[in-house]
């Protein structure tokens, strides 16, 4: 029997929480393969911690980097600092890293800088456009470079990877780990933290859940998305509009002053993940400029109209589950009116196939590190939409 390992997991944010966290469930389920440690770098605070509890994740370590109007460089010093202290010390057989934070792309240098393996989840998206998402598209990118291990959670996403001459050895299509969590999270019992929003629920109208937060959105982009939010909720009086409103303060500053005020329109404090994907589950449909949002929308049937101009999982597009708006105001409404008017447009999109995964994916990316380390001797069966 080979000797158990050591794996350092790595992450910051709220949304790196939620897909890492089956991840190191899966992991601590097999205590005779792995010494499991958490490192956070605190990248979020309040939002990351909330994600932790849901998971019952106690991290090894918290690095706490967080503070009021960080700057990407700041981050990136303060994270490469803190890491490379602690990956000196507990000299890992294998860091896993997830996606493409500013913690992601710090965990993967650092990790290279001390020649220890890395294991990148979520490989391969790409939106060829490297302001958009920003800087997350050309984070991916540089992790991709550096790691030894690629867990594509789908095929189009290999086929990136393969594209830009990766070898196909290095990869493995392991579904995505946010349908892993969002699945387990639902529950049709389930009570709402934030009682407000069982109370809009209980009402008659139809319920849209709306994010946004994305930096390359500031400015001009959110204030038309906000626009065209208002606008809905003025001219549909069936409708009620529930908004976790971000805690940037541009964000903040640009909800409030567009959106306040309105009695169908409900801007929340963030609320965390359970209360999040089981208001989801109980939407009408969802307006969006996130990435994770593509991802979770389709397991439960919702209709979402993806407010930005590219979008790095196309396969969602494809499938007919997600929308591509754009930034444009006359857009947003043009097409959230149609699916709240037009039925069959409707049922086309609640009626798409999930092409992201089926729940396994944590499963199958633990399987595959234990067999590469000869704790197992046969690898898992890949992903197939």
């Amino acid at each position: 029997m080979a000797q158990r390992k050591k794996i350092m997991v790595i992450f910051g944010t709220r949304p790196e929480a939620t897909k890492m966290g089956p991840v190191v469930q899966e992991l601590r389920r097999h205590p005779e393969w792995f010494e499991t440690k958490v490192i956070v770098t605190g990248q979020h605070k309040e939002q990351l911690d909330q994600a932790l509890s849901h998971f019952g994740i106690q991290p090894d370590v918290d690095l706490t980097l967080m503070k009021e109007q960080q700057t990407l460089a700041y981050l990136t010093s303060a994270a490469i600092t803190g890491l490379d202290s602690i990956i000196s010390e507990e000299k890992p057989d294998l860091i896993f890293i997830h996606g493409d934070t500013q913690t992601t792309l710090c965990g993967g240098l650092v990790a290279f800088l001390h020649k220890i393996k890395v294991a990148h989840i979520e490989a391969g998206l790409r939106s060829h456009n490297k302001y958009s998402p920003w800087p997350e598209e050309i984070n991916r990118k540089l992790v991709d470079g550096i790691a030894d291990f690629l867990f594509a959670p789908t095929m189009n996403s290999r086929d990136n990877l393969l594209r830009e001459g990766f070898s196909e050895s290095t990869i493995f299509v392991s579904g995505q780990t946010a349908i892993d969590a969002a699945i387990k999270a639902n529950r049709s019992d389930y009570t709402f933290n934030e009682g407000k929003i069982t109370q809009i629920l209980n009402q008659k109208s139809k319920v849209i859940t709306m994010t946004v937060h994305r930096k390359e959105n500031y400015g001009a982009p959110m204030l038309r998305m906000f626009r065209a939010i208002r606008r809905l909720a003025d001219d549909h009086p069936d409708i009620s509009i529930i908004y976790p409103v971000h805690l940037s303060p541009i964000v903040r500053e640009t909800a409030f002053q567009t959106l306040s005020g309105h009695e169908r329109i409900h801007l929340l404090d963030p609320i965390d993940y359970s209360d999040m994907i089981n208001l989801i589950a109980r939407s009408y449909l969802l307006l969006s400029d996130s990435g994770g949002l593509q991802e979770e929308a389709p397991v439960f049937h919702k209709p979402l109209v993806l407010m930005r101009d590219t979008t790095e999982r196309p396969e969602a597009v494809s499938a007919k589950a997600v929308y591509l708006a754009g930034t444009e105001e006359e857009d947003i409404y043009a097409v959230t009116t149609k699916l709240l008017k037009d039925k069959s447009f409707y049922n086309t999109m609640q009626n798409a196939e999930n092409p992201f995964g089926d729940g396994e994916a944590s499963r199958r990316i633990v399987q595959f590190i234990a067999h590469h380390f000869g704790l197992i001797s046969e690898v898992p069966e890949p992903f197939h939409a």
